[in-house]
């Protein structure tokens, strides 16, 4: 990092000379030509900015994501599918590997709740700070009445931890149930207890799996998504963040929010930490995160 700062500072130089020569000369097509790199420098600059704050130890790894609707039914749970395909889709954008582990669907619309794992470079150190309540504003379309309505999704973001991390997980502190898979499944599916939920008795910690037929393969699953939870509880305990952490979890409605997306009366996403704000929100929910993603980076 500190030499490609130095080598920066060296092109900036030499670009800085070269644009006088040209001024001199009166040569257009020099002063563009160093503009135009001036941009790529300041692009390179920016990237190696970001990189500082992306350097610690768990940043690099890939992550899971777990969806929960906040109380309100279906306007609740609509918001959580919503908010599941943003970060699908800015998965695919970065074209990052997304898997779909498991998915209790809404009873009318949206989904319950949902866990999705996405690999790719850095991907936890980008998203870590997403973790929290995310607040939609909008006309309902299931409100007969077109009544505007507030709605409330928590995301839950940690790292999928290196097989090389040891995390001493005893038997007697879990709790496995089998059930059947909801999904997508073809003719055999919900005709076997494919599906695995673990509650981790000492932290009450509950992960679940249902994207595979095999219950094994599941329970594999589950038992890494259990590892990496452990992991990142206890790396937020040594940073001293877990009270916050939890408390943000401890409730999914006013007050809690770290980000509110406003489509009515207005249009607007403003992220409550950072202060950041877009007036498209079309944009955002579509996956171009990125301006806020970077913002969160920022913030202590």
């Amino acid at each position: 990092m500190v030499v490609s700062y130095k080598s920066s500072l060296n092109q900036l130089k030499d670009l800085s000379d070269l644009y006088e020569l040209a001024i001199e000369e009166n040569n257009t097509n020099v002063q563009n030509e160093v503009l135009e790199n001036i941009k790529n420098l300041r692009k390179l600059a920016k990237k190696n900015e970001i990189s500082c704050f992306l350097s610690n130890e768990t940043d690099s790894f890939d992550c899971y994501i777990e969806i929960h609707a906040g109380a309100g039914g279906t306007e609740s749970q609509d918001w959580a599918d919503m908010l599941r395909r943003m970060y699908l889709k800015w998965s695919d954008n970065k074209n990052f590997k997304s898997t779909l582990i498991s998915e209790h669907k809404g009873d009318e619309a949206g989904i319950k709740s949902s866990t999705i794992k996405i690999e790719g470079d850095y991907v936890f150190g980008w998203l870590k700070k997403e973790s929290g309540i995310h607040r939609l504003v909008r006309i309902s379309p299931f409100d007969s009445g077109a009544r505007r309505h507030t709605s409330f999704a928590s995301i839950w973001v940690y790292p999928v931890v290196d097989e090389n991390i040891n995390i001493e997980i005893q038997d007697k502190d879990l709790r496995i149930d089998t059930y059947r898979s909801s999904g997508a499944g073809g003719q055999h599916v919900n005709t076997t207890d494919s599906a695995v939920r673990i509650t981790h008795l000492p932290s009450k910690i509950v992960v679940q799996c249902q994207n595979e037929r095999s219950q094994h393969k599941n329970k594999e699953t589950c038992m890494n998504m259990l590892r990496a939870r452990l992991y990142d509880f206890e790396i937020k305990k040594k940073e001293k963040e877990s009270e916050n952490t939890e408390s943000s979890k401890s409730e999914i409605g006013w007050g809690h929010q770290i980000r509110s997306y406003i489509l009515q009366p207005y249009r607007l996403v403003k992220d409550n930490r950072s202060n950041f704000e877009s007036s498209n929100p079309d944009k955002i929910l579509d996956g171009e995160i990125d301006e806020f993603l970077e913002q969160s980076l920022y913030q202590t």
